[in-house]
């Protein structure tokens, strides 16, 4: 691959030929080139992924599991194919570990109601970190409500990273569940995961990781990371949206009950009782979302073609440059810690309001993101009303940096 040399900054590796394989980049908004990002919301998708919806609808359109005729077997076999990809990607330690759901927030809310009411009691203790999406605070506040449980969190220190010093005195053995996200969508920080989860389960608590933008862009691996579960969406990681899922650990899974009932989730219904498949059937009731499982696993067939490792290092570097750039903005804060990071950058200005910068930046081409981010504990802990946030993906590129720049630099004048 070619090799950019940013000046200031190291060699990059240079991804820009595979813009040619995502048709939505190449359009213009309010007349200008479209610069995109907005991707720690959601991934583009390529045309290889596109092309397999495409197909699957054209070719093999038929419900998955329950047929015995050739359509239905070869859907059957391309979902359940995906399923081994997912595993694979995630390094899960076999396929009936990753069950399919709509995403990051289905996936929580499982655990947060099937595991939650057969463990959660009285007096338990859920512990989060204070830099959670609501997806991940919501679902243990409704668990704590129903069970009488507490919640605690780890706060954010300034620099946007855990203050670990009172991991002891918070990670104790009231604590029944620990959940952590793996990297903040606000902040960018990456948690040390391995290490949280390792402390946890040295006392016997059970730990969940919010990998929705961690799956797709940095080497995921389930094993290596030792938690219970693992939460990933598959629209930040070129798959369709509406698609994603819950890896748990074997007997975790196999030690709960179903949350939805209905067909290919049992094994023998009578009028008065049921009983029901092992997992991930157990977790899949009804039609699933079939289009979107092929989908996802063509996602996964693109990036494994890409590379993680390199898709990882891409981000890395692009981000690197961003923040060496908006450094010199006017009145900017930015949140989160200034070195290993997402790829993303969560900032301030002192001159606008997140809302009015990011309709600014719209007028010119250039989708950001500006708001709370589903994250309200985080903004208010920072004091700030909401960010702009610029998040990036492989197919984004310095020069895109640069047309933000230019963008922003427009914005503080017209807003001063």
């Amino acid at each position: 691959m070619r090799i950019v040399v940013l000046g200031k900054t190291s060699p990059m590796i240079d991804l820009s030929h595979l813009r040619a394989d995502f048709p939505i980049l190449h359009q213009q908004v309010h007349g200008e080139p479209l610069v995109y990002f907005d991707n720690a919301a959601s991934s583009q998708k390529p045309r290889a992924v596109i092309q397999e919806l495409t197909r699957y609808y054209e070719q093999d359109n038929a419900n998955v599991h329950r047929g015995l005729h050739e359509l239905s077997n070869r859907a059957t076999d391309t979902f359940e194919a995906a399923r081994k990809k997912v595993a694979r990607f995630i390094g899960a330690a076999n396929t009936h570990e990753v069950i399919f759901t709509r995403g990051t927030t289905e996936s929580i809310n499982l655990v947060a109601n099937v595991w939650a009411n057969q463990y959660l009691k009285a007096g338990d203790v859920i512990l989060y970190t204070g830099m959670e999406h609501h997806s991940n605070l919501v679902p243990w506040q409704l668990a704590a409500k129903r069970s009488g449980a507490v919640v605690k969190h780890i706060p954010v220190l300034d620099d946007g990273t855990l203050d670990l010093s009172l991991l002891d005195s918070l990670l104790t053995e009231q604590v029944k569940i620990f959940t952590c996200v793996h990297v903040s969508n606000s902040l960018g920080t990456i948690n040390p995961v391995r290490e949280l989860c390792a402390k946890a389960r040295a006392l016997g608590i059970t730990t969940l990781v919010d990998g929705a933008q961690a799956v797709g862009h940095l080497p995921v691996n389930v094993q290596e990371i030792g938690c219970d579960f693992y939460a990933f969406s598959g629209h930040k990681m070129c798959a369709p949206t509406g698609i994603g899922g819950l890896w748990g650990r074997a007997e975790k899974l196999a030690a709960m009950q179903p949350w939805h009932g209905g067909g290919e989730m049992i094994e023998v219904v009578t009028l008065e009782t049921s009983s029901y498949k092992a997992a991930p059937a157990r977790f899949e009731a009804g039609t699933p979302d079939i289009a979107g499982v092929i989908g996802l696993g063509a996602a996964v067939d693109y990036l494994e073609k890409v590379g993680i490792d390199t898709i990882h290092q891409h981000g890395r570097e692009l981000t690197a440059y961003a923040l060496q750039c908006m450094a010199e903005l006017p009145g900017i804060h930015i949140l989160g810690p200034q070195s290993e990071r997402g790829a993303l950058v969560a900032f301030h200005l002192a001159c606008a309001h997140p809302h009015d910068l990011v309709e600014f930046a719209n007028t010119h081409g250039l989708a950001l993101r500006g708001g709370h981010h589903c994250t309200q504990p985080l903004m208010k802990r920072f004091k700030v009303p909401g960010t702009s946030r610029a998040s990036f993906y492989f197919y984004n590129t310095t020069a895109e940096v640069d047309r933000m720049m230019d963008i922003l630099h427009r914005a503080v004048k017209f807003f001063s």
